[in-house]
């Protein structure tokens, strides 16, 4: 009893020492962007200014509406598609029988260990002869499946009960119908964890756009914030931090809405 008692307050220590680590910078950022620039400057985290005008400065001043515009329509796209195929290709190595089949489903899986470094010069060449840059296609079909994506839904699929493929044969299902009608509504809570796995995953993209957007009107918001950050004249602080957080929300919504089918998602792929 005295060892429980005393684990438990050890316990809740640790997780709030965590918790403050890692919302620390995030509360940091959003105070910061709260101060004027001139107390910014100073190295001040105190201010007897506080206002939300660094936000009113960055939606009037700056293209950050543009650039969250053009990152949330590159998201939506890149998870639709994500959704489409990866089902479709997890479809296809559970229920459809074909010569060599695990062995391509190897093959896809090895993909995995290839960092997208590696895969940016022959992509880079692909998409500027297809005449694709500065685009929203650049910045989707590259990503238009994921072996991550092929590889979860397959283990959700392999959960299916035999006897649910049996029953729908008997009733004269083909595959379309057992994929739509079946598959998908019983591995849901694996397509909502792929959803906001692909839409973070796209929102969150620096290397690629930096590479392959060369205006405004194509930028997503982690190149557009860099862009902001490197022109010459730009040297107000409170506005580059209020748009790192406006960039920011996004993302949180997500992982909050998302949290609980992310957790239940990944569980219910390692388990068989």
């Amino acid at each position: 009893m005295i060892q429980t008692k005393t684990r438990k307050p050890l316990r809740y220590l640790v997780l709030i020492l965590l918790a403050v680590i890692i919302l620390g910078p995030f509360i940091l950022g959003f105070w910061t962007s709260l101060l004027p620039t001139a107390d910014i400057a100073k190295g001040a985290l105190w201010s007897t200014h506080i206002s939300f005008a660094n936000y009113a400065e960055a939606v009037k001043q700056t293209a950050i509406l543009r650039y969250l515009l053009n990152s949330f329509v590159i998201s939506t796209l890149t998870m639709a598609a994500q959704l489409l195929f990866c089902s479709l290709g997890a479809y296809a190595f559970v229920f459809l029988k074909f010569k060599g089949r695990d062995l391509l489903f190897y093959l896809i899986l090895a993909t995995m260990m290839l960092p997208f470094e590696a895969e940016v010069i022959p992509n880079f060449a692909t998409v500027r002869q297809l005449n694709l840059l500065n685009h929203y296609a650049v910045m989707v079909i590259p990503f238009l499946t994921s072996a991550f994506g092929i590889f979860m839904l397959r283990q959700a699929f392999r959960q299916i009960p035999p006897e649910l493929k049996e029953a729908a044969d008997v009733e004269g299902l083909n595959h379309w119908q057992f994929y739509w009608r079946v598959t998908l509504p019983y591995a849901r809570i694996s397509l909502f964890t792929l959803a906001a796995y692909s839409f973070l995953e796209s929102w969150n993209q620096y290397l690629w756009p930096m590479l392959t957007t060369f205006s405004d009107k194509f930028r997503p918001v982690q190149d557009g914030l860099r862009q902001l950050q490197s022109q010459e004249t730009f040297n107000n602080w409170g506005m580059i931090q209020a748009s790192a957080v406006i960039v920011v929300v996004p993302t949180l919504i997500v992982l909050f809405v998302g949290q609980h089918y992310f957790k239940n998602g990944l569980n219910e792929g390692a388990t068989k």
